[in-house]
């Protein structure tokens, strides 16, 4: 007889905070990435507004970038029917686990991390305790959804490496509570890099705007910020060593349309780099029309945008609560009434 069981798709978990506009190193870095990871992979994914008052917020611009950025993703391809997309805050058991995780997790472990450490510095008026436990607040969103995969960048590494050991240690202790996650590595994905100072990602935090392209910029902007885009004296549509700029607007051009540095150093062969800078920026404007077209009309719907996150924080809420309430048991607490 034939065997008709399905085999359960893997579950992946992502979040990303709702601090600003999105910028092109967000969408090439990651963000593209989860639109794709839909078709193969149970998803989860969240605006991660908790994370985010680790550092002072207008509480009026705080509103309005949450919604952009949910209508942004939603804009992008994230499809509320095939994934649950929800938004952080909404879903109270992130906090309350976070808080049991707390105690699990060794004050070196929290110290060491590279992230706390850079944010500490860069905020030295507001090292608050939130920003120090951080990464407790993000084992428990991966934990709380039994995610088997984490999309990782370099700089998420050690917080996934934590939640790793959390999860672990917590399972050893009790049994087995939490599934272990392990990073992925986006098949598609690059390191964005500023665009007048190539040895530094691209951050919408820079001071100097010309360093980064929004997800909303227009196409004068784009091309003017490529055409102004650091580069090196030899002329040369070339990747190698000491030519970080053109380095970097390979890899987006090469993220973009496709093609292999290889190619890409054929295609601009005798050329100089305005003719490569320019090609750039076209196509950046080219890829962006059409989500920053969707993007207009979904930031307007303000009804449908609170259908999606309201419709979807009862899902999220559903398996984070089993999760939650298995380790409560687990620590001893007595049953919720809930």
């Amino acid at each position: 007889m034939e065997n008709t069981v399905e085999t359960r798709k893997k579950r992946v978990l992502s979040m990303i905070q709702p601090t600003g506009v999105f910028t092109l190193g967000n969408y090439l870095g990651a963000l593209r990435n989860f639109v794709a990871l839909q078709d193969d992979y149970e998803c989860v994914y969240a605006l991660a507004d908790l994370h985010a008052i680790t550092v002072r917020q207008e509480p009026a611009a705080f509103r309005k970038n949450t919604l952009s950025a949910y209508a942004m993703m939603l804009a992008l391809g994230i499809n509320p029917e095939k994934s649950i997309f929800f938004i952080q805050s909404q879903v109270p058991e992130h906090a309350q686990l976070a808080w049991i995780l707390n105690c699990y997790t060794q004050f070196g472990e929290l110290s060491r991390m590279t992230q706390f450490k850079d944010k500490a510095a860069k905020h030295a008026d507001n090292v608050n305790a939130g920003l120090f436990t951080y990464p407790c607040l993000m084992a428990a969103d991966i934990l709380l959804y039994n995610a088997d995969y984490v999309p990782v960048g370099a700089d998420q590494k050690q917080h996934l490496e934590l939640a790793r050991n959390v999860a672990e240690r917590f399972n050893g202790l009790y049994s087995p509570t939490f599934v272990v996650p392990e990073g992925l590595i986006p098949k598609t994905g690059a390191r964005i890099m500023s665009l007048q100072d190539p040895t530094k990602k691209m951050s919408k935090s820079d001071d100097n705007t010309a360093s980064f392209i929004t997800m909303l910029d227009t196409p004068d902007q784009i091309i003017k910020k490529f055409r102004r885009a650091v580069t090196d004296s030899e002329a040369c549509v070339r990747y190698g060593e000491g030519k970080d700029g053109i380095n970097n607007l390979m890899g987006i051009y090469s993220s973009i349309t496709g093609k292999t540095y290889a190619e890409i150093e054929r295609e601009f062969d005798g050329r100089g780099y305005g003719d490569f800078k320019t090609a750039v920026g076209e196509a950046v404007v080219e890829t962006l029309e059409p989500i920053q077209t969707r993007y207009k009309a979904l930031v307007q719907d303000k009804a449908y945008l609170e259908k999606c996150y309201s419709e979807a924080a009862p899902r999220a809420e559903a398996i984070a609560r089993r999760t939650l309430h298995k380790a409560m048991k687990k620590v001893g607490y007595l049953p919720t009434i809930r």
